[in-house]
């Protein structure tokens, strides 16, 4: 069964390698709005168009005292290709072993064609200053999504 992470808990704690250069953990954003996101994968379609739309709203995340970054389990060789072809102007994290996902429920079971298979649910958890959850978006539709967590930042 995976956790289930909601407004109000502590945000599980977490150490992966990032674009921003190094380990990032939850301690490096104390004091800082974090929204984590979680997507499926690299160069996807739904998760380029997520990124993007991230990117196009950095700025004002970052004069709302938020910062972003976004994971999937990925390698760091590949968060690298992807910020580079699509200029983008957030950083991403490497799970490869999953065991942030887990933590944070999103290692879930899909279905696509019939088929099922264990993948990552996009979501996106908005930590605050102290480390708890603040809200939680599931099962997220890209289209205006950032937006929607643009305005809980800035709410």
């Amino acid at each position: 069964m995976a956790n289930t992470i909601e407004s109000g808990d502590k945000a599980p704690d977490f150490k992966m390698e990032s674009t921003a250069g190094g380990e990032v953990s939850l301690a490096d954003f104390a004091g800082k709005k974090l929204v984590l996101y979680f997507y499926p994968k690299d160069d996807t379609p739904g998760c380029t168009k997520e990124a993007i739309a991230f990117t196009g709203h950095a700025d004002a995340f970052e004069k709302a005292g938020a910062k972003i970054l976004g994971v999937s389990k990925d390698t760091l060789a590949k968060h690298e290709k992807f910020r580079a072809k699509h200029d983008l102007g957030i950083h991403l994290a490497s799970d490869a072993d999953g065991s942030v996902c887990e933590a944070y429920g999103v290692w879930v079971e899909k279905k696509m064609y019939g088929k099922t298979y264990m993948g990552i649910e996009r979501a996106t958890f908005l930590i605050g200053e102290t480390g708890k959850v603040e809200q939680v978006w599931r099962k997220v539709k890209v289209a205006g999504h950032a937006e929607a967590v643009l305005e809980a930042v800035t709410g």
